[in-house]
Parts: C-alpha cells; sequence; structure tokens
C-alpha cells in the first residue's frame, strides 16, 4: 500500500520556530504541533497523553480530530489496556495493524484505531509524563519522516514542561524566601516587616471603607528576670508560648506579630460606629491581657506570670501613617508599663 503521507509544508521550519519561541504554555506549543503532525503525517487524528503510572490511568490532554475519528479530550482510560503501554512495552511505535498486533484493546476497539503511533514524552531522569500520538480508522504507512517529525515533536514538549516544571520550582522557591523573611524564626508569627505591610494594608482598607485600625503593642514585663531565673531557653519556649496564646486567641481578621524580643503587636480593623476610643482600647485590653497571663509549664520551667504592658490605639486611617500608629502605641505602651511600677511600688 503507498503511503498517503504528505511532504513536509513549505515554511514549516519557520513556523515551528515561531510556535516554540511565542508558545507559554503546553498547550499553546501542543495544539499547533497537533496540526503540523497531521498535515505530515496525514493521519485523522493526532493527540497529546498524560501518564499516570501510580494512578493506573492515561488521559488525553489536547487532541486534533481532522476527519472520521474522534479522540475524545479529557477522556481517561486504563493505562493497562492502552495502546501507549503496549508501545512502550514491546517498543513498537507504529503499527498500520493494531487490530492484529493489539486486537485484544478494548480502548483501541472503542476508537476504532487501525494505524497508530506515537512517541513518549521523556522528562529528566526517565519519567514518562505522556505520549505523543495518531491514529486513524484506515491502514495508512507512515514514513521514517513522519515518525522523526513525530519523535522531533516530543521532545519539544518535553522541553516546554521541563521549563514550566522549573518555572514553578522557582515560584515556589520564591514564595517560601518570601515567607520566610516575612516570618519570625522564633515564634513563627509574622515578624516586623510583615505588620509593617499588613498596618499599610489596614490602613488603605480603612480609608476607602470607613474603619479605623485598632492597635495593640504588648511588651512582656519581667522578660529577663525569666531568663536570668531559668535560662535563655526557658525564655525562648515563654516566648514560643505566648505567640501560641496569641494566635489563639486573637479575633479573626486580626493579625498577631513579633517585632522584636520581648514586644508583640496585635493589628486589625474596626468599624466605624458610636464606640469611643476608650471603649475599644478597654475592651481590646479585656480580651488581649487573660490570653497571657496565667501559668506556664514549659520543658525548662514552670511558673506563674502576671502579664505584660500594653499601649492600645484604635485611630483614623486619615490622622496618620501605619509607622506613626505604631510609634504611637509603643508611647501608650511605656506609659501603662509606667503606671503598672507605680503601683506595684505602692
Amino acid at each position: 500500500m503507498q503511503s498517503s503521507e504528505r511532504p513536509l509544508p513549505n515554511g514549516m521550519l519557520a513556523q515551528m520556530s515561531g510556535i516554540v519561541l511565542t508558545a507559554r504554555t503546553v498547550e499553546q506549543l501542543t495544539r499547533p504541533l497537533l496540526e503540523l503532525l497531521e498535515l505530515v503525517t496525514g493521519l485523522e487524528s493526532t493527540y497529546l497523553t498524560h501518564v499516570d503510572v501510580a494512578g493506573g490511568v492515561q488521559e488525553i490532554l489536547y487532541a486534533r480530530n481532522s476527519q472520521q475519528m474522534e479522540i475524545p479530550e479529557g477522556g481517561i482510560f486504563p493505562w493497562e489496556d492502552t495502546l501507549c503501554q503496549r508501545a512502550l512495552q514491546e517498543k513498537r511505535f507504529y503499527t498500520d495493524e493494531v487490530n492484529v498486533c493489539w486486537g485484544e484493546s478494548d480502548a483501541a476497539r472503542l476508537l476504532g484505531i487501525r494505524t497508530y503511533l506515537s512517541a513518549p514524552v521523556m522528562l529528566d531522569g526517565g519519567e514518562v509524563f505522556g505520549t505523543l500520538c495518531g491514529a486513524s480508522t484506515r491502514q495508512q504507512p507512515v514514513s521514517e519522516q513522519g515518525l522523526q517529525v513525530l519523535t522531533l515533536f516530543a521532545g519539544l514538549i518535553a522541553q516546554h514542561l521541563q521549563r514550566e516544571r522549573l518555572v514553578e520550582q522557582l515560584q515556589m522557591a520564591n514564595a517560601t524566601l518570601e515567607n520566610y523573611s516575612f516570618t519570625d524564626a522564633l515564634t513563627g508569627l509574622p515578624n516586623r516587616r510583615f505588620i509593617l505591610a499588613e498596618l499599610d494594608r489596614l490602613f488603605a482598607q480603612g480609608q476607602r471603607h470607613g474603619q479605623r485600625v485598632m492597635v495593640a503593642f504588648i511588651d512582656l514585663d519581667g522578660f529577663k528576670k525569666i531568663n536570668d531565673t531559668y535560662g535563655h531557653d526557658a525564655g525562648d519556649e515563654f516566648l514560643q508560648a505566648i505567640a501560641q496564646r496569641l494566635r489563639q486567641g486573637v479575633r479573626q481578621g486580626d493579625v498577631a506579630g513579633r517585632l522584636g524580643g520581648d514586644e508583640f503587636v496585635v493589628v486589625g480593623l474596626v468599624d466605624g460606629g458610636e464606640q469611643t476610643h476608650e471603649a475599644i482600647t478597654a475592651a481590646t485590653r479585656a480580651r488581649l491581657a487573660p490570653l497571657i497571663q496565667g501559668d506556664y509549664a514549659l520543658r525548662h520551667a514552670a511558673f506563674h506570670y502576671p502579664g505584660g504592658s500594653f499601649g492600645i490605639l484604635c485611630v483614623d486611617p486619615a490622622s496618620c501613617s501605619a509607622e506613626q500608629a505604631l510609634v504611637q502605641a509603643d508611647a501608650a505602651m511605656y506609659r501603662d508599663k509606667q503606671a503598672r511600677r507605680q503601683v506595684e511600688m505602692a
């Protein structure tokens, strides 16, 4: 039987170069390559699959159906029953007698495949991502030229997949680094950098929606004594315990962070209304103070902690900047600390 395969289209190399250079996704690369593969081989359907060996299935990712055959895009088939699995196992990547070679394949009978060719899409380390295939319902020889084009296209898709994986890995690494740069290493709470950025966001949102911003500055009174008495390991455990209590006890939408040393902060939005600044700050203190007071049973120490000093503000975002609010809350905390000391001395 004479091959019905067509000569390479004029300008095919230039067209391929343009596809490879401009494609941003695997789909943008694959679909025009499937069209070119159909032009070169004359086969009715060309398609890219993904193989999940562990899950035991093969999925048709993208398909081009130009004639009678209809390869279902998105179709999922048992891997052990597919022609691709048989081709990989037997290293037979082309046949125009599927009914003779692999007549037991239910998938082949369902799709009416008579002529079949495929090339594995191989990733680094020998991982099989899937297969690039062509098929027809009629018997149709495919020349060496067609097989070479198929192999070339499978390699181009594999390279693009590798590039996508590399980009994803770099994005994940960047996200991890960014998260690390915003996180306090000891407690896992947001650090000063994150809190300042979060305050800027809260101030912008508050101005848009007529909300006030709450800033609660917390200093752990007597922390140096804990370090001196029980050791720095116990001090670190105490800071971690404080962080855990704040994390679990703040309101939904509020953010607790560690500014450094024994200084923590809680920030959040307060809806506009008739409540006075004094009422809001008193309610905030009543909510936060019990979180850090109480008994601590740590690995290196056990003690009762009477509590810390608070500087709590509820500000109109139009009246000051985020950094100014933090400075004012810090100053309010020192006033609270002085007042507590005077009570202790009395």
